[in-house]
């Protein structure tokens, strides 16, 4: 049978099943629990926690206490050490090394067979039904799929446990039906060596037919602007005729929009996936729009707790949470998450706003431990990152890489947050920093009023300092921390100096054309 009518029957039973829970949403969200709580109760962690098969959401938020990852490692540790029936039924073979953005030490989260099957890989199958079901002429398997995922391949330890990025593990896995179409060969996808394998992939794909991209912005625009470069086109459509869709998550796009569409073949079509190493979250169910739906039987569970910047959540674990039916718009809410990857009352570290409750849309606002508040400003992550994208537009400046921190001075009038800004191509030439730290203060000032508060007269918080930096700063970085490539990424904002520091001591040549590139 053509696969594309195998596809088709697919996403009509799939859409149907998509739309029941956009209608049913908290009773979807019920049975995922009693699903949970049933699996819970066959395990180590289940007993030790006093849970029984029929528990209901009360009694198991009172006997299991909220943790982080550090809160729940001693059992992680148990899992990654080979013991069964630990934090899942059964034994876990996998385990995927996350390393963050908040934190130079990496985590280790469980990847059971159901996280795979029934999250990660359903996310990735539900994303296509719905945009195919909004683009019923697309025609995306008749060519390649180019998936930029992370570095390295799995590690096996003698226990027959292994380890790798999400990326490494997902590709190991694939089903037939992804791997078929899916480029570069795995091979080149699991190199090591994030130099190396950029060039390889660009070898092995500009002649090929690639309909889809996807990947994190900030490594796949590495990957992309190579291979315009050794192509010599001025856009991917003169690459590849029939490139239709580029699938994206991980850091937010709207700084990198503008390189993108430089790019790009007109008509591209942009969509935002929220996804990690924990679970598979939210999909964008509609074209242009910047907002994801939550998805809700993916065998995860979801808890939200009302955020204020200077919350110390990890110290919470007895927080109030509340479920979708208590849920407000255009508040931020900390994501406390159950998982049939065999995680429970977790506390994720990203934040979320609700833009719709009919049905349950979200926007990813920021992480528990990245914002700016040196005076009560209150600056989230989210508004950030459009504050910049606009400024840079207003420039006609394409950026790369970013990150913020907070200055407190002798005097709270001389506060002030400190941004270091890596910038590609730009149409306005050598732009002055004072005069783009001005803009990027106004645009601020109109999409945060406790911002805006905060600057009336620099009597509390000066006016931002921005500070560019050559390109390939951050990528050396990250490079120097081991974090290169892949699913790692920069910590946009931070109380914490530690990375604008790091960056600013960066010391490398200004690049030439090719190293701009690969930022060596």
């Amino acid at each position: 049978m053509p696969v594309n009518t195998v596809f088709s029957w697919f996403i009509r039973k799939r859409l149907h099943q998509i739309a029941l829970f956009r209608k049913y949403p908290l009773e979807v969200q019920g049975d995922v629990l009693r699903d949970h709580i049933a699996a819970l109760a066959q395990t180590r962690f289940g007993r030790e926690h006093g849970i029984t098969p029929r528990m209901g959401l009360d009694a198991y938020r009172r006997q299991v206490p909220i943790r982080d990852y550090n809160g729940l490692k001693p059992w992680i540790d148990a899992v990654r050490e080979g013991e069964s029936d630990v934090l899942w039924p059964g034994a876990v073979r996998w385990n995927a090394k996350s390393s963050g953005t908040t934190t130079d030490r990496s985590k280790f989260i469980p990847v059971t067979e159901e996280a795979l099957e029934k999250c990660h890989y359903k996310g990735g199958k539900d994303l296509l039904a719905m945009y195919v079901d909004a683009v019923p002429k697309a025609r995306l398997y008749g060519g390649r799929h180019l998936i930029v995922g992370g570095t390295g391949r799995a590690e096996e330890a003698d226990n027959g446990v292994l380890t790798g990025d999400l990326s490494a593990i997902i590709i190991n896995n694939l089903p037939w039906w992804c791997e078929w179409r899916r480029t570069p060969a795995r091979s080149i996808a699991l190199m090591a060596s994030w130099e190396e394998k950029i060039e390889r992939m660009a070898e092995t794909t500009i002649e090929q037919d690639v309909r889809i991209i996807a990947g994190v912005p900030s490594w796949t625009q590495v990957l992309l602007e190579r291979i315009l470069e050794r192509s010599g086109k001025s856009h991917l459509g003169e690459v590849w005729p029939h490139l239709q869709l580029y699938m994206h998550g991980g850091v937010s796009f709207a700084p990198y929009r503008d390189a993108f569409d430089r790019m790009m073949p007109p008509g591209i079509h942009y969509i935002e996936t929220y996804n990690a190493s924990e679970g598979f979250f939210g999909i964008q169910d509609r074209l242009g729009a910047e907002d994801m739906l939550l998805m809700l039987d993916y065998g995860i569970h979801y808890e939200f707790i009302p955020f204020t910047p200077g919350d110390d959540l990890s110290q919470s674990p007895h927080a109030d949470t509340l479920s979708l039916e208590a849920v407000e718009l255009d508040r931020d809410y900390a994501l406390v998450i159950s998982t049939n990857g065999g995680l429970h009352r977790y506390l994720l570290g990203d934040l979320v706003r609700f833009t719709s409750l009919a049905p349950f849309r979200i926007r990813v606002s920021g992480r528990t431990q990245s914002y700016l508040n040196l005076a009560g400003e209150e600056l989230m992550v989210g508004d950030a990152n459009v504050a910049l994208a606009q400024t840079s537009r207003q420039f006609g400046l394409e950026i790369k890489n970013w990150t913020a921190c907070a200055r407190p001075g002798a005097t709270p009038a001389l506060g002030r947050h400190h941004w270091i800004i890596e910038h590609g191509q730009s149409a306005a030439g050598n732009i002055s920093p004072q005069l783009f730290a001005a803009a990027l203060d106004r645009q601020l000032r109109k999409l945060n009023s406790d911002y805006d508060a905060k600057r009336t007269g620099d009597l509390v918080l000066d006016l931002p300092l921005v500070e560019w930096v050559h390109t390939g700063t951050f990528e050396n970085l990250l490079k120097q921390k081991g974090k290169l490539g892949g699913q790692n990424k920069v910590p946009r904002l931070s109380m914490d100096p530690q990375w604008v520091d790091e960056a600013k001591a960066m010391k490398i040549e200004p690049p030439t054309a090719h190293t701009a590139v690969f930022g060596l």
